[in-house]
């Protein structure tokens, strides 16, 4: 007989996830790691997707303080990412599903700490909305000299998320080469780095991402956030943006306490991966 383990498949604008949650493997089941992470987000050897979200229950401390679920996440390539805001809304779509939950508020553990959720219903029955405060946008890691020549004059920072991202002020950022100039750039930083190409629309920003670990996505939740905030500085924007990405829009809130990611999640599919 085949043993099997329970995968639920996810998309945010396009970037998409597994989740599995902990307790339906059992003792005797697959170990929960990298190898299993690259093993199941391979597109031609396994399922496919951007990265695998691991939801644990909490610990008794952890209840005690209000959180609600744990979530861990590992890239596609086994690494493992602190925060992706596409992840936690799917991760907290599929929280809230198996629970019954339709509207409410969700607290997650995360490395990078606590995020609160609001879900709520979308515009069909396998979507769902999801509000999420992604905390404070701190300054990111030191650019190194060869990025700032290679950038020749564009505009660029720096900003952290729990996760680092660079953000470059590009003309059109759909018209970039990701695999050439996401990658090249990223190469320059020792732990590697989220890299946003944005331009100003008349409602927020055209972004588009190379990301750390996954490569060329559709979108990231936690670099519309970073490039929103750093937009903001250069005068771009204001306090609220429309952010457009390939696999869609979300929107992104600026106040002084943190700032606040809003966007879908939607069900793809219900898998039985044996093993």
């Amino acid at each position: 007989m085949v043993r099997t383990f329970p995968l639920t498949k996810y998309h945010g604008l396009g970037n998409d996830f597994l989740v599995l949650f902990a307790d339906a493997v059992d003792a005797g089941g697959p170990k929960v790691d990298g190898d299993l992470a690259r093993r199941v987000c391979d597109r031609h050897r396994g399922i496919g997707a951007d990265g695998l979200l691991v939801a644990s229950e909490p610990s008794d401390v952890e209840r005690t303080a209000g959180i609600d679920v744990v979530m861990a996440l590992m890239n596609a390539d086994g690494s493992p990412a602190e925060m992706s805001g596409n992840g936690i809304r799917c991760l907290g779509h599929a929280v809230a599903r198996s629970r019954g939950l339709r509207e409410g508020p969700l607290v997650v553990a995360t490395d990078a700490g606590r995020r609160d959720l609001w879900i709520r219903p979308g515009s069909h029955p396998g979507e769902t909305l999801v509000r999420v405060g992604m905390g404070e946008v701190r300054p990111g890691p030191a650019i190194p000299a060869a990025v700032t020549e290679h950038l020749d004059g564009r505009r660029h920072a720096t900003a952290d998320l729990g996760n680092p991202h660079l953000v470059v002020e590009v003309t059109s950022p759909f018209e970039v080469d990701l695999l050439v100039e996401g990658r090249g750039l990223e190469e320059h930083f020792a732990d590697g780095i989220n890299v946003e190409f944005i331009a100003s629309t008349p409602d927020g920003l055209d972004l588009a991402v190379w990301e750390r670990g996954a490569g060329i996505t559709e979108a990231c939740g936690t670099g519309a956030c970073a490039a929103t905030a750093i937009a903001a500085g250069w005068g771009l924007v204001g306090d609220s943006a429309h952010v457009r990405m390939p696999g869609g829009s979300a929107e992104v809130l600026l106040d002084e306490a943190e700032v606040v990611l809003i966007g879908p999640s939607e069900l793809i599919a219900e898998i039985e991966v044996p093993w």
